[in-house]
């Protein structure tokens, strides 16, 4: 009797580890500041589960309709998560802030990554008066694979092909300003002009994130990567950029903000290259936030910059 009861209890200890190990580590996110209401895991696809959903975060106090700010997360598009949010300190600064999760390439490729985040503004769009948002001043502002689905946002809001079919269609995906953190413009350039070529890895190799991004190696699919790259898209109704870069990046080459910056310039484009000079792949600081900062305030808010 007592060697049964011996082992049912090993046997149920063992089974709460087992569900323990299972069950999903809680990630973790950035101090929210006081004074700010956090709306979180709102999925902006019915059923999309946490790959398709976003986290508000609001002042408590507010009188008047904000812009909101839309932080996309970086990770080679197949790693990160929205809990990381880098313009969370933008909410004291009069703004609403919303944080993205989207489909990682081990999950769908290209152009799943795009139709996610244009879904999500379609979605933030049609509940813009739940949440006291101007649905007129929208930003997006991401780093890496993040800066990648921002800029595409920035010049494909007239491309019906990457729009998707995931709810919302009444609304547009437009938004009115972008800030650009080091993301790749286009992906058949990355490999001829990486720091340091093959190394941490070779872009046109089939295990890339960018050949994983469009389901196969870059060069022996130009079209897809093409596809794939805002560069493509630039036109002149597209909404000011800001982009910044660190010259030393040894994962996404300088030479891709310089490109862009270019094609947006000849287009008529507003956009301004801020070169970190001596940064690698992310950096940071008062100085850096606050030019950010003055960047949407400008376009946004309508305020003057000086």
């Amino acid at each position: 009797m007592r060697r049964t009861l011996l082992s049912m209890a090993v046997f149920l200890m063992l089974l709460i580890c087992s569900n323990a190990q299972e069950r999903p580590a809680r990630r973790p996110g950035r101090v929210i500041p006081e004074g700010v209401r956090a709306v979180r895991d709102v999925e902006y696809v019915s059923g999309g589960g946490r790959s398709q959903s976003l986290d508000l975060y609001l002042p408590e106090k507010s009188g008047q309709k904000m812009p909101l700010i839309i932080w996309i997360h970086g990770g080679a598009w197949k790693a990160g998560d929205k809990a990381n949010c880098q313009a969370l300190p933008l909410v004291e600064k009069g703004y609403a802030v919303a944080s993205l999760n989207y489909r990682l390439s081990q999950q769908a490729i290209f152009p799943a990554q795009i139709e996610d985040c244009k879904a999500a503004i379609r979605w933030l769009r049609a509940h813009a008066e739940d949440y006291n948002l101007d649905a007129g001043r929208f930003g997006v502002w991401g780093s890496s694979a993040g800066g990648h689905l921002v800029a595409l946002l920035g010049t494909s809001g007239d491309v019906k092909e990457l729009e998707g079919k995931l709810g919302n269609a009444e609304m547009s995906s437009k938004v009115q300003a972008v800030c650009d953190w080091f993301g790749p413009t286009d992906l058949t350039q990355m490999e001829a002009h990486a720091l340091t070529p093959g190394k941490p890895f070779n872009h046109d190799s089939p295990d890339s994130p960018e050949s994983k991004l469009i389901g196969g190696a870059v060069q022996e699919n130009r079209d897809k990567a093409l596809a794939a790259s805002p560069l493509t898209y630039v036109t002149p109704d597209d909404p000011p950029f800001l982009i910044m870069h660190g010259d030393k990046d040894p994962l996404v080459p300088y030479h891709q903000s310089e490109i862009f910056e270019t094609a947006l310039k000849k287009a008529g484009v507003e956009a301004v290259l801020h070169t970190i000079e001596g940064a690698g792949h992310g950096f940071g600081g008062p100085e850096i936030m606050m030019m950010v900062q003055k960047f949407f305030d400008r376009h946004l808010k309508c305020l003057d910059s000086k």
